[in-house]
């Protein structure tokens, strides 16, 4: 089980678990399977939620790992080309084929997840729900490898689980169930890597997103109930600074949580981006927004300027962040906030799936910078804007090469990937936008940073008992070494706002 429970043998825990279920699969209810008196209730309001985070399954080969009386399993068959969907419980599975056997692309199945054996790279998509609870700690990571195993290269892996503690209201006189955090669950699947068989690429997973289900928080109060979708990537040997994935990196590096509270210091509270508040007015008053649009915010950091804008114009804002820090502070604090139109995911922009012309305005900060394929990205914005629709970025950008020796070594030490504004602003034209601005701000950069190393000094005493001296020497240095960079003409700042036609 998790770390904090003893160790129990495998035996021992399938033993509770088949026991478990048989005392509630008797009668193969949606409240047995559920756990929970208002199962139907939820499941009205879940259920189109979840389906709207999945990837296309059109033509797809679909394994349904715990699909128990075939809640989600209908809506998987009418979408994909095949559906497997597996049961630990008999009881569960000859009432999900009473109800689904039918649909002539449907096999169903009773089987021990542990132990199923499903061909190699024969499956597009694993669809899980309310499984890997149900596993060890050791059982988890067994099967993370025989997942990565059935499926295709590109393939996508989704599993929702109860995180913290338990979230049904079924009386249980025992409960064998492993409560993990979030945290513990992004870890154990992230961290896991096989070798293929054949052409000895390394395989894992790479998060696309994780996210709370709305409904268990707006019926229940629950926010503990997550969902996670994540792709089947190969990995180089030798990934940055040791970490398995970019994430990991950041999160470690950069942006842990300490680090993203001291840059919060410097920028001014519910910040992490140049500027603060001051700046993200400036830019937020281009955008006319209008009460009732849908922005989506790329690189949302702690949420400060997702929060200023609904309160300022009434608009429904999406904070996405790759670093699971970011996004848990701004979920702290958007509890404080009490603004039930700002949502925040984890989520990685470059796979991330909308639908086209689902916002009115994207918006970002100081964020593409991590980005390789700038214009595939531009391209999904694009997609995603209504006719109309706003882009809005300010970002990192770079002089005309060569660069000095020391910004070399800073922009590969960040794995940040810079053009100089032109490009930038080119980029964004070659991606279909029009009426393109792009404006070299760095003057504007150097101001800002300059007062707020004032600022710094001014609070320095502050600094040091929140953190320590040397927080303080650390981000001071950070700062002036910024304001080195950009008098050198290597770092640059850009601002770029374009339309979609």
């Amino acid at each position: 089980m998790s770390s904090d429970q003893p160790e129990v043998s495998v035996e021992k825990v399938r033993g509770h678990m088949t026991e478990f279920w048989k005392e509630h699969s008797k009668d193969a209810t949606m409240e047995e399977m559920m756990l929970d008196s208002r199962a139907r209730e939820l499941t009205e309001q879940e259920l189109p939620e979840i389906l709207s985070m999945l990837p296309c399954l059109s033509g797809r080969r679909v394994l349904e790992l715990g699909a128990g009386i075939g809640r989600y399993t209908t809506h998987l068959l009418s979408k994909a080309d095949h559906v497997t969907a597996v049961d630990f419980m008999e009881s569960f599975v000859e009432r999900n084929r009473q109800d689904n056997g039918h649909h002539k692309n449907g096999t169903f199945i009773q089987a021990d997840v542990t132990k199923l054996d499903i061909p190699q790279n024969s499956i597009d998509f694993i669809f899980s729900n309310w499984l890997l609870m149900y596993l060890s700690d050791e059982e988890l990571k067994c099967l993370v490898k025989k997942m990565l195993g059935w499926l295709r290269p590109g393939g996508f892996l989704f599993f929702r689980e109860s995180c913290n503690y338990r979230s049904g209201d079924s009386k249980r006189d025992f409960n064998p169930t492993c409560y993990r955090t979030e945290a513990q669950y992004s870890h154990l699947v992230s961290s896991v890597q096989v070798e293929e068989a054949e052409g000895g690429k390394t395989i894992g997973f790479d998060v696309v997103m994780k996210k709370k289900v709305e409904a268990y928080v707006e019926m229940k109060n629950n926010p503990n109930q997550i969902c996670w979708l994540l792709e089947r990537v190969s990995r180089s040997s030798i990934t940055q600074d040791g970490f398995c994935t970019f994430q990991q990196f950041l999160d470690n590096q950069q942006y842990t949580s300490r680090g993203i509270l001291r840059y919060e210091k410097m920028f001014g509270a519910g910040y992490v981006s140049t500027g603060g508040h001051g700046t993200t007015k400036e830019f937020v008053d281009l955008l006319t927004l209008k009460p009732g649009q849908k922005v989506l915010d790329i690189g949302c950091g702690i949420g400060g300027g997702d929060f200023y804008m609904a309160k300022t114009f009434g608009v429904e804002v999406l904070g996405l962040d790759l670093s699971d820090n970011m996004v848990e502070i701004a979920m702290e604090r958007a509890t404080n906030e009490k603004l039930p139109s700002v949502q925040f995911e984890v989520a990685d922009a470059t796979k991330r799936m909308f639908s086209e012309g689902s916002f009115d305005v994207i918006y970002s900060r100081d964020t593409i910078l991590h980005i390789d394929d700038k214009l595939a990205l531009f391209k999904r914005f694009h997609s995603w804007l209504k006719p109309g629709g706003k882009l809005l970025i300010s970002d990192y950008c770079c002089g005309e090469k060569p660069w000095t020796p020391v910004f070399e070594a800073y922009v590969q030490q960040r794995g940040y990937v810079l053009h100089t504004p032109s490009q930038y602003g080119k980029i964004i034209e070659e991606a279909g936008f029009c009426s393109v601005r792009a404006e070299d701000r760095t003057d504007q950069f150097v101001r800002v940073i300059k007062t707020e190393l004032q600022r710094a000094e001014a609070i320095k005493d502050e600094f040091i008992e929140e953190f320590s001296e040397e927080d303080y020497i650390a981000i001071v240095n950070g700062w002036r070494e910024k304001l080195e960079r950009s008098n050198t003409g290597d770092q640059r700042w850009g601002l770029f706002y374009a339309t979609k036609d």
